[in-house]
């Protein structure tokens, strides 16, 4: 096959072809299948494919693809000039904020520059200059991103989940010895899942460990949550699947310390394996529970009445080594939520009306700064120096904003 023929043959490839290979490159774990930035390029590139073929963009848009041509579109229809349109049409949607139109439209960029090494295309046509200049301007902040828990929020949500665990757990240690078998487990169902968000929200405030090292993201088949194995309460350390690809030791400062031993106690996990921070979905565990016991080779009925026995399932899959998945990144989220909204907690964040799980690790970030300097607070949070300076640059300006303000109070005094 000649270059000539072979490269007609490479125009008349519709866009959508490359997409699932486009992904795969891109994706984590075997396979490629996961990761968040393969779902989100995934849902962009398809609203891409579906604005390219005239949906979308607009009463007089009728696609990319020529009007004597009744096909989807391909690589042939592909120029600076689609680019420039599909930034047109990303900027004009007034429900977007720039940040975000810059987001989807690097999604389509990242796609584009992969089509050429691949032979798709001749050049980068969504980087030139005229392609990109409909887009708004960069500010520099990430979407949502912003969020930093107060020492008060830190401290209000803190003492009310503490005041709940610790109240949840006496009524259960101090239920006397008639109490009806199913009463007691109720209590100690109670004390158990006040005794997790305890744990969980006192990790968040003060470890500064991203959610998604923390928890089981379902787009990463490699961040399965942590597990008590993977925790050493004796020397305040947990060794966690880091946004780097590696897995690496974390720091468990003393305030954590005691909710997770205590939270462990009442637990008593059957094996180290199990999650430290277990789904508390009744969907989620009586789906486990009933396929675990057919697997093991109980009957249906016996399933049934040995479900019966329990008020929970969960207690059921301790009793019987039945290890559930970890709460999602989505679950802490809803969790929080939950929590904030019980404590009353005063938010006052344009993005977010609850203490979402950056926020605690940006709170701390603000408080290392402050308190031991840009290299103390990179090695903690686990980034570089230079990116924790350009993240808190806000705390620098404000301590040269006080320098210059004493200089200018001496010049003044000495005038």
């Amino acid at each position: 096959m000649d270059q000539n023929s072979s490269t007609d043959r490479t125009q008349l490839t519709p866009l959508t072809n490359t997409f699932e290979r486009y992904l795969q490159d891109k994706g984590k774990g075997r396979g490629g299948d996961g990761g968040n930035y393969r779902r989100n390029a995934a849902r962009e590139l398809e609203r891409f494919a579906e604005w390219a073929d005239g949906d979308h963009g607009g009463d007089n848009w009728t696609g990319i693809v020529p009007d004597d041509a009744d096909r989807k579109p391909t690589f042939k229809d592909v120029n600076e000039r689609v680019f420039r349109e599909y930034a047109r049409h990303l900027s004009g949607d007034r429900g977007l904020k720039q940040n975000t139109v810059q987001t989807y439209y690097r999604y389509i960029s990242a796609w584009c520059g992969w089509c050429v090494n691949e032979g798709y295309l001749e050049a980068h046509f969504a980087q030139r200059a005229s392609a990109m200049a409909p887009l708004p301007e960069d500010d520099g902040r990430k979407p949502g991103d912003q969020q930093a828990w107060t020492s008060e929020q830190r401290h209000a949500l803190t003492r009310h989940v503490d005041e709940r665990a610790r109240d949840a757990v006496e009524a259960y240690t101090t239920l006397t010895e008639d109490t009806d078998p199913l009463d007691k487990q109720r209590a100690r169902y109670a004390a158990l899942k006040a005794a997790r968000d305890r744990a969980l929200v006192f990790v968040l405030a003060y470890t500064a460990v991203r959610v998604g090292e923390l928890l089981r993201d379902p787009n990463d088949p490699r961040r399965r949550g942590v597990r008590w194995e993977d925790l050493s309460l004796d020397d305040g350390s947990m060794d966690v699947y880091r946004k780097k690809q590696q897995w690496d030791a974390a720091s468990l400062p003393d305030p954590v310390i005691s909710p997770l031993r205590s939270y462990r106690q009442l637990m008593d996990p059957p094996t180290e394996r199990w999650p430290v921070f277990p789904t508390f979905d009744q969907r989620t565990l009586a789906e486990l529970v009933q396929d675990e016991l057919a697997e093991r080779g109980e009957r249906p009925d016996a399933i049934t009445e040995r479900r019966a026995e329990y008020a929970r399932d969960l207690l059921l899959a301790l009793d019987e080594d039945i290890r559930p998945p970890s709460i999602t990144t989505d679950g802490a989220r809803s969790v929080l939520q939950r929590l904030s909204e019980a404590a009353e907690i005063d938010i006052g964040h344009p993005k977010h009306d609850y203490l979402a799980p950056h926020g605690g690790r940006r709170g701390m970030g603000e408080v290392l700064v402050r308190a031991f300097g840009y290299t103390v607070a990179a090695r903690y949070l686990d980034n570089s120096e230079e990116m924790v300076r350009e993240r808190y640059s806000h705390i620098e300006a404000g301590e040269l904003g006080d320098v210059a303000t004493e200089a200018l109070e001496e010049i003044d005094s000495f005038t």
